[in-house]
């Protein structure tokens, strides 16, 4: 048999991204744009969420706020895979915009680039639901003071311990 068995206990990574989508759910934001955060292992993260109407500009398509929120969101959190131990803060995203974003369903991709110590880069792209890009971008991401472990959304899971 290959992998992990259903029934087995998580391992501490498992635990620790388990808790990051806990602390995603938590962050008061996340209210505003309805999503979803899944981390399918170490430095990566996946946002699902829709785009409607009530998202767009004036000129009918999704404003620039959709866009940087959810691939900012998407690059920070697989970052923060890879320090356990405190939350990371953004200090700067480049942002790409490669075509309108309408209604619909879109997901937001995130992939750990550099960096294990203090400083983190990653980047992140969306998607559509036909599968096409429709913007990327990059962030350098720094370790900051705040313990993860001090924050409720990620403490919840009762993860004294990471």
């Amino acid at each position: 048999m290959t992998g992990r068995e259903e029934n087995s206990p998580a391992t501490g990574a498992e635990q620790h991204h388990r808790a990051l989508e806990r602390l995603y759910v938590s962050a008061p934001i996340n209210r505003k744009f309805t999503s979803k955060l899944h981390i399918p292992g170490e430095g990566l993260s996946r946002i699902t969420f829709t785009v409607t109407p009530e998202d767009y500009h004036a000129a009918g398509a999704a404003h620039g706020t959709i866009y940087f929120k959810m691939l900012d969101d998407a690059a920070f959190y697989a970052a923060n895979t890879l320090a356990t131990d405190r939350f990371l803060l953004t200090t700067s995203f480049n942002l790409h915009f490669s075509r309108p974003l309408r209604a619909g369903s879109v997901t937001a991709e995130g992939r750990w680039v550099s960096g294990r110590r203090r400083v983190f880069v990653a980047e992140a792209r969306l998607v559509d639901a036909e599968g096409e890009e429709i913007g990327r971008g990059t962030g350098t991401f720094m370790r900051s003071r705040m313990a993860l472990s001090s924050l409720p959304g990620y403490a919840a899971g009762g993860l004294s311990g990471l």
